[in-house]
């Protein structure tokens, strides 16, 4: 696919137990450094992904190709924006940590395929989520997103600090592209003074 892609073709629908080989060699094409390190969905995991919350498991279809995809699930943090970690909340990659009582849907991931990015695919798995948020009226959607690399400047740097010298262009974060056109896409959710 190219950027001659029209953003209406793409399609948002719930995954099915049929797209999980695919949602998995995405998640290999979308994060190949991670994915060499074994780090990626497995299909136990997209499977309990499925069983634990239907609902909140999305995937981007164009022409029948999946293209993107995002897992979530409901929690509730004990007291509000409660420092937590990604690995604590989403029970080792198999949402274990959904409670269906909570309050907040939480992004455990959302993933474009290299070939397809910049073309709104994330924006539409985002907005897919909005619309669940809205429909169990949750009152929030918390995400993040790993530090690429941090930890080799961990020592010397907070993680606030590590973000704006990668935005300020003076380190290469192999995920991150803080060029003019993209990076208030990226920056839309949190502020970096």
């Amino acid at each position: 696919m190219s950027a001659h892609t029209h953003h209406s073709h793409v399609i948002i629908r719930t995954l099915t137990k049929e797209d999980i080989p695919k949602v998995v060699e995405l998640q290999k094409a979308a994060f190949p450094y991670m994915a060499a390190q074994g780090v990626y969905w497995k299909p136990d995991q997209l499977e309990a992904h499925l069983k634990i919350f239907p609902e909140g498991q999305f995937v981007a279809e164009y022409h029948g190709k999946i293209i993107g995809s995002c897992s979530s699930l409901i929690v509730k943090l004990e007291s509000e924006y409660a420092e937590h970690t990604w690995k604590g909340v989403c029970g080792d990659s198999f949402l274990s940590g959904h409670n269906p009582k909570g309050d907040s849907l939480y992004g455990a991931d959302v993933s474009t395929h290299p070939d397809n990015r910049r073309l709104g695919v994330a924006t539409k798995l985002y907005d897919a989520r909005k619309t669940l948020a809205i429909k169990l009226n949750l009152r929030r959607i918390i995400a993040g997103a790993r530090l690429f690399n941090y930890c080799e400047y961990a020592k010397e740097l907070d993680p606030l600090e590590y973000v704006k010298k990668v935005k300020n262009m003076k380190f290469v974060n192999l995920f991150w592209n803080f060029s003019s056109e993209t990076a208030s896409n990226l920056l839309k959710f949190f502020q970096i003074t």
